[in-house]
């Protein structure tokens, strides 16, 4: 409502003021008549003022249907005097009116101040000049108009009359133009086409074009109905009443897009992402469903959607809660979790900081999987593994570009939509089995992800956007480390665990692997248990390995024997003692080799490491008829053949104090062999135990049963450090050995070893190889056939 004066400056409006009525897809013309659907309060007030007053109104098209406050700018300049026949108010507060045409204006200035839209203007004369060529141009128009009426079937019969009685050139070509369904834009441009032959141009040539789609439309129309299936017939009618919601203004499909659209504002995606978002929506609306690439625009779409741009889980970090955690989960490991702990400690203190990258490094079933989960647990985040073995191609961690055909997001972001978060604990299983080929090494696709001053933009060859993966927990797992590239191993805190001790593995079997395979097997701890002499017994004779995982088969296969029972209708309880395993499992699998074959003069027990955990090696020495050579046989690599080399020279370097004629090597040829020979051994580590084993051989002397060695030594005769020793003495602890001789430059290790493995151990500490050679041999030599030697 305008106030009393507003309505008393419009009221005195002179007569070359213009009051505007600005219309969205309406174009009226001269002589013609419509009806006006008024609701914006500006235009409200413009028709009242012109029903008030009787004044007349002027009617411009917007250039923007959508702008619901338009200005000067956005209203064409020129348009059509009309006159309020009649008008009617609606309940819903909308001003119905019947106008009619009179002649076009042009806007000479807008006026300002006005409730409503006003102008000066200029009123534009027809021209009424004829000639022949405008004559033959009329018949022409008159001949198409006619012939589209007829193809249309709603059109009212009154119309060939009507249009058969207009004389007037510039009346003909705005009736023709008013009465067929242009789109507003043509009817304006006809509008603003004041000359009669080029009005009339355009009036037929819009009039051609629309005659021309609806033979078109007949013509498809018919050859569908001729050769129609079922499935096209379906698929025909689809496109129809897609065409039909189109014009209802009930499209699905721009509700689908609307939708989508609704959907990128509120996904919290990076302004990079948002922009990539709306360009690819804007490709989508524009392209038909039938499109092969519709489908390949609206996938990407779905995947950028469901990334979690914008979710992160809450973090409760509770040190005591988390210790408490890796407790109930993991037995012993009590290094590994402190460190763990101290990973934690840290990330709860600098939450701004970047997530730690580690590396669990160990034989297989040592738990380096489960520790994920518990870090999992302890931070209360999600989890997700990725397993790496055999990957090959750089694309199954970048992605793939979205022009291939089935094309998708690499692992890592795949993961990242199923934890549904940017902070799950991301677990990369089997870093060091990665492979390179043709397709690209994914190993150096991981530098970015794994590389915390890059991964806060890590850009997927798919979406082809950057995410963050600066919040993302990433644990990886290795069995052997040598295998993992240097570049990816320096990006990440090495974490190893090098095994467990028969009485880790005991309280293991115990408290996890025993009520889990219960559950498995249908059974419950009232129906059946098992002594500790059975599980010590599965340890030491039916498994040898740094792991649990054969133990926990073993324990399921007793446990299989006792459902079986039970389902033939036996009710127990029943108890399983050692003395029943070789009924169930068989007799031992494994036995103290070392005795035997350290019975006899040549044969020292070694101490090798392997990616499954330390094993024994056992290195045998022979003298046999020749000339003074030395044979090196069991498949040694070239740093282990070295080895054999130096400790031979030692060991002749030795002759007079050990009581050995030279003339004996020299007759004979020293045979050095390391048993297994299928499998390939290298390293300086065995140097200790070869020169021990040719020392014994020599002297006659047997190797103790109860001592195993390892170290690697010089020509010098000192004992030079080694790796691995954790894993070596365990290996020695599971063998039933007492006695381990290890280089006094590897004392520093000693902390890594469990307490309970170095309570049953003795360690003696070299420093030369005199040293080993008088811990290791018996004080007296044996009695040897005289055909050893030749």
């Amino acid at each position: 409502m305008s106030s009393e004066s507003d309505t008393k400056s419009a009221s005195t409006l002179p007569d070359d003021v213009l009051i505007i009525l600005a219309v969205k897809d309406v174009v009226l013309f001269p002589r013609a008549v419509s009806y006006i659907a008024v609701g914006r309060p500006p235009s409200l007030a413009a028709a009242q003022e012109a029903i008030t007053h009787r004044r007349r109104l002027g009617l411009l098209l917007q250039r923007d249907e959508h702008n619901e406050n338009p200005g000067p700018q956005d209203l064409y300049s020129i348009g059509t005097v009309a006159t309020v026949i009649r008008h009617m108010e609606a309940p819903d507060g909308m001003l119905h009116l019947l106008c009619r045409g009179e002649q076009r204006f042009r806007v000479v200035d807008f006026l300002h101040g006005l409730p409503f839209t006003a102008v000066r203007y200029q009123l534009i004369a027809e021209p009424e000049s004829s000639d022949a060529s405008i004559e033959a141009r009329v018949i022409y128009l008159k001949q198409q108009a006619l012939e589209a009426v007829e193809a249309l079937s709603q059109t009212p019969p009154e119309f060939p009359s009507a249009l058969k009685k207009i004389d007037s050139p510039a009346a003909l070509a705005d009736f023709v133009a008013g009465v067929f369904d242009f789109k507003p834009e043509h009817k304006q441009l006809v509008l603003e086409t004041v000359e009669l032959r080029p009005r009339l141009d355009r009036v037929i040539d819009l009039l051609a074009h629309q005659l021309e789609v609806m033979k078109l439309s007949r013509e498809v129309g018919q050859q569908t109905r001729e050769h129609i299936d079922q499935y096209q017939r379906e698929y025909f009618l689809r496109e129809q009443l897609k065409t039909i919601r189109e014009e209802l203004g009930e499209d699905g499909g721009a509700m689908e897009v609307e939708e989508l659209r609704e959907a990128i504002a509120k996904a919290g995606m990076p302004e990079e992402a948002r922009s990539q978002c709306e360009r690819e929506l804007a490709r989508l609306e524009a392209m038909p469903e039938a499109s092969t690439e519709f489908a390949m625009v609206r996938s990407y779409l779905d995947w950028m959607l469901a990334m979690p741009w914008a979710i992160c889980d809450a973090e409760t970090i509770d040190i005591a809660s988390a210790r408490q955690i890796l407790d109930q989960d993991h037995y012993g490991l009590d290094k590994i979790k402190r460190r763990i702990l101290e990973y934690l400690a840290v990330r709860k203190l600098s939450r701004e900081g970047h997530s730690p990258i580690l590396c669990f490094v160990g034989p297989p079933g040592v738990g380096k999987t489960s520790l994920g989960q518990s870090i999992a647990r302890a931070l209360g985040l999600k989890f997700v593994r990725a397993s790496l073995g055999g990957v090959h191609d750089e694309a199954e961690i970048r992605g793939h570009r979205r022009t291939y055909i089935g094309a998708l997001p690499g692992t890592i972001l795949q993961k990242i939509r199923k934890a549904g978060s940017r902070n799950p604990v991301f677990m990369l299983d089997e870093l060091d089995k990665l492979g390179a080929g043709f397709h690209g090494d994914p190993a150096s696709a991981l530098l970015e992800v794994l590389d915390p001053e890059q991964n806060h933009s890590f850009q997927d060859h798919y979406l082809d956007v950057a995410f963050d993966l600066g919040q993302v927990f990433f644990i990886g797992t290795a069995n052997l480390l040598e295998n993992v590239p240097e570049p990816l191993r320096d990006r990440m805190e090495v974490i190893e665990l090098a095994g467990y001790t028969a009485d880790e593995k005991l309280q293991i079997a115990r408290r996890y692997l025993f009520p889990r395979q219960l559950d498995a097997s249908g059974l419950d701890a009232e129906r059946v248990s098992v002594s500790d002499a059975a599980l010590a017994a599965l340890i030491e004779g039916y498994t040898r390995e740094a792991g649990v995982r054969h133990l926990e088969r073993e324990i399921g296969a007793l446990l299989r024997h006792v459902a079986m029972r039970v389902a033939e209708g036996e009710t127990g309880p029943f108890a399983l003692d050692d003395e029943q395993l070789p009924a169930i499992l068989g007799p031992p699998k494994f036995e103290s080799e070392v005795r035997l074959r350290t019975a006899t003069p040549g044969v020292a027990t070694g101490l090798a490491w392997t990616p499954m955990g330390g094993d024994l090696l056992f290195i045998e020495a022979s003298c046999v008829p020749g000339k003074g050579k030395l044979i090196l046989t069991g498949k040694l690599g070239e740093v282990m053949k070295e080895s054999a080399q130096a400790a031979v020279s030692l060991a002749k370097a030795r002759l007079q104090a050990l009581g050995v004629e030279r003339q004996r090597l020299e007759d004979n040829d020293l045979h050095i062999h390391v048993p297994a020979g299928a499998i390939a051994k290298d390293g300086p580590s065995a140097g200790v135990a070869i020169l021990v084993a040719v020392v014994s051989l020599l002297s006659n002397r047997t190797v103790r049963d109860d001592i195993a060695m390892t170290g690697e030594i010089s020509l010098r005769g000192l004992v030079l450090p080694v790796g691995g020793i954790k894993e070596k003495v365990l290996a020695a602890l599971r063998a039933g050995i007492h006695t381990v001789l290890l280089p006094a430059r590897n004392r520093k290790d000693l902390e890594d070893i469990p307490q309970a493995a170095r309570e049953q151990l003795q360690f003696v500490w070299l420093d030369d190889v005199d040293q080993a050679i008088a811990t290791a041999l018996a004080e007296k030599p044996c009695v040897v056939p005289a055909s050893r030697d030749g």
